[in-house]
């Protein structure tokens, strides 16, 4: 075939995170399990958000968005990779294997920049607390998510409109259990040091411009608490608390995947499974067991959707 940049592969094979046939079946029933915590978590906190008017306020609206992105975050690679549990031949085409690519990076540059609108919610909330609903309205807040997803688009466009373009002939095999850009860049039939150092630097942008307000703000923000009364700055500390654990949890994986690569195999798999994972499963913990409005509202729904029908 002719053509620098036609593609010759039409599907790759995805080694996953094992080989051994009795611990695939163990990953497939716990990955399973998580995935319908994740769903199922996530969809709690955005119903509840959404139907009590106790929670109808910026910093809750931002919750239920975090917690919509952290669902698709998820759906994006543990369908695909619980099903391959169960698959001798683990294929994925490279229709598909872009399309991993593209909303990966899409949906996690959005969540990024959304954790920062949330940091900056809790700013105005602490620092300026009289103009807080005047700052945060909800124009603001859902141009400030908007921005979020228009990032994300933009930061996974720039990925994609390269990567579709490069030469794949040849191996296709990719060490993951999913397609992620670094291994795919690898597979091109070309010299991809400069290629992938201009990703990793794309990604830099983004990540640690993201983690570099995260850090100034919650600063700003202990340092007032400290300063403030302690009744107020109990309550202010635990969300930050909560907010900063996310944060950490979230950022510090996808630095060490994209932006400052180590090139071990078994830990970049451990990384990608902790942030595709783990993380969109511990926000609803972390949100829900340590935030008392949001225990509160999960008695109200249960007493007024279930409760009557139990007395029935």
């Amino acid at each position: 075939m002719d053509g620098g940049n036609q593609t010759w592969v039409s599907e790759f094979i995805l080694f996953g995170l094992s080989q051994s046939h009795g611990f695939q079946v163990l990953l497939f029933v716990m990955f399973l399990i998580l995935y319908l915590f994740i769903v199922s978590g996530n969809i709690i906190i955005i119903v509840l958000i959404t139907t009590d008017h106790h929670l109808h306020s910026p910093m809750y609206f931002l919750l239920a968005n975090l917690s919509f992105v952290d669902m698709w975050l998820s759906s994006v690679t543990t369908p695909k990779m619980v099903s391959d549990f169960l698959r001798e031949s683990k294929t994925i085409s490279f229709t598909g294997c872009m399309s991993q690519v593209f909303f990966a990076h899409c949906i996690a540059a959005g969540e990024m920049v959304l954790l920062v609108v949330m940091a900056y919610d809790r700013y105005v909330a602490i620092c300026k607390p009289l103009h807080y609903f005047t700052i945060m309205n909800l124009r603001r807040c859902s141009g400030l998510v908007l921005v979020s997803w228009t990032t994300g688009f933009i930061h996974a466009m720039s990925h994609l409109v390269v990567i579709v373009e490069l030469p794949f002939c040849g191996p296709k095999e990719i060490d993951s259990f999913f397609c992620d850009m670094p291994l795919v860049i690898k597979l091109a039939c070309m010299d991809s040091h400069d290629l992938d150092i201009l990703m990793n630097a794309d990604c830099g942008v983004v990540a640690v411009t993201c983690f570099t307000l995260l850090l100034i703000s919650y600063t700003y923000i202990l340092i007032t608490v400290h300063q403030s009364s302690k009744s107020g700055a109990s309550k202010a500390l635990s969300t930050c608390s909560a907010h900063i654990t996310v944060v950490m949890i979230f950022f510090v994986p996808c630095i060490f995947i994209y932006v400052w690569p180590l090139n071990i195999i078994w830990l970049d798999k451990f990384l990608a499974v902790f942030y595709s994972v783990f993380t969109p499963l511990l926000n609803p913990a972390i949100y829900t067991l340590r935030n008392k409005e949001m225990k509160n509202a999960m008695i109200r729904f249960i007493s007024n959707y279930l409760g009557p029908k139990e007395n029935s």
